[in-house]
């Protein structure tokens, strides 16, 4: 790919990031051309349709997803303290762009979403935060990650349409906590 034809694709997925943060998802894609200054054609020939650009959004949301996971269990503290430290990260991610909570959220269990493939990556973090407290020894029996998941998707589709601050969240965050670890 030409230099120039690369930083309007990397330009194109920073705005549409900035655009559906603002805006949702489901933002007009000509007010994304329109603010990375390039033509409706330029966006379409990097990304013929939504979903590809909420793909090239999603693969860098895996990096990062990664990076939370790690800063999470590097938490101080022991696994209750590590394990809500992960819950604030999710949720913090589903809630970056506007309406992407509740998206996401529905992807989990839908095979046939396009968004399902692409979410997996907050199903698979999850999971290996549970795996973590089950090897402590603080996982109670028969939690299912999909279950934890909508929960939290739950909570982070609340705290996007209610505008909640942080700190408000995390008394509900505290109650699932309390249904995942051992009393």
């Amino acid at each position: 790919m030409r230099a120039d034809a690369q930083r309007n694709r990397e330009r194109l997925i920073e705005v549409a990031h900035e655009v559906f943060k603002e805006r949702g998802l489901d933002a007009p894609l000509d007010e994304v051309a329109r603010r990375a200054g390039v033509g409706p054609g330029t966006l379409y020939r990097h990304f013929p349709t939504r979903e590809a650009l909420h793909e090239a959004i999603m693969a860098t949301w895996i990096e990062e997803v990664a990076g939370q996971v790690e800063k999470a269990m590097a938490t101080e503290g022991g696994c209750r303290e590590k394990l809500l430290a992960w819950f604030e990260e999710y949720v913090a991610l589903l809630t970056r762009h506007q309406g992407a909570a509740a998206k996401i959220t529905a992807s989990l269990g839908c095979q046939d979403s396009p968004l399902r493939t692409k979410c997996q990556t907050y199903a698979d973090a999850n999971e290996s935060v549970l795996a973590e407290m089950a090897d402590n020894g603080v996982l109670r029996e028969g939690v299912d990650n999909l279950d934890v998941c909508r929960l939290l998707g739950g909570v982070a589709t609340m705290a996007d349409h209610s505008s909640l601050a942080p700190e408000d969240v995390r008394p509900m965050l505290d109650v699932i906590a309390n249904g995942v670890l051992k009393a």
